[in-house]
């Protein structure tokens, strides 16, 4: 996509909004895809370029898992580049009814892959009984 800006002097040129970012104080995030598939939640992430051992970590929190990735760059001589380097997280939320103790991660061709099976979800409504207390005493 391109426009065309005018220059002082009114010389016109086109202007490349394609490279051009709306959020520079944003890091890029990760990409994902997620799913149910019959009783089992899955969760795909693009991250290629990682070495997986030292630079994925994920992090499950009440009903939430985190991702946290590090990409770094590579010694070579580049003309150009576009990939993003830097450490990368991402929240995603998990639905109700996951079971904790089946949560597992593995990452193969660049994407990794987190499965949780999915249950019957627990009440979150409980009834707290009053106690009644009369003249300060119970």
């Amino acid at each position: 996509m391109s426009t065309v800006t005018k220059f002082r002097g009114g010389a016109l040129a086109p202007f490349d909004w394609t490279n051009l970012s709306w959020f520079p104080l944003l890091a890029p995030t990760i990409r994902v895809e997620d799913y149910l598939d019959g009783d089992r939640y899955v969760i795909r992430a693009e991250l290629p370029g990682i070495d997986p051992a030292k630079d994925v970590r994920v992090t499950r929190t009440g009903d939430t898992l985190r991702l946290d990735v590090v990409r770094r760059e590579g010694h070579a001589d580049k003309v150009r580049s576009e990939f993003h380097y830097g450490s990368f997280s991402r929240l995603i939320p998990l639905p109700a009814g996951v079971k904790p103790e089946t949560i597992a991660a593995r990452y193969a061709d660049g994407i990794l892959q987190i499965t949780a099976t999915v249950g019957e979800s627990e009440p979150t409504a409980q009834e707290i009984p009053v106690t009644v207390e009369h003249g300060g005493k119970r």
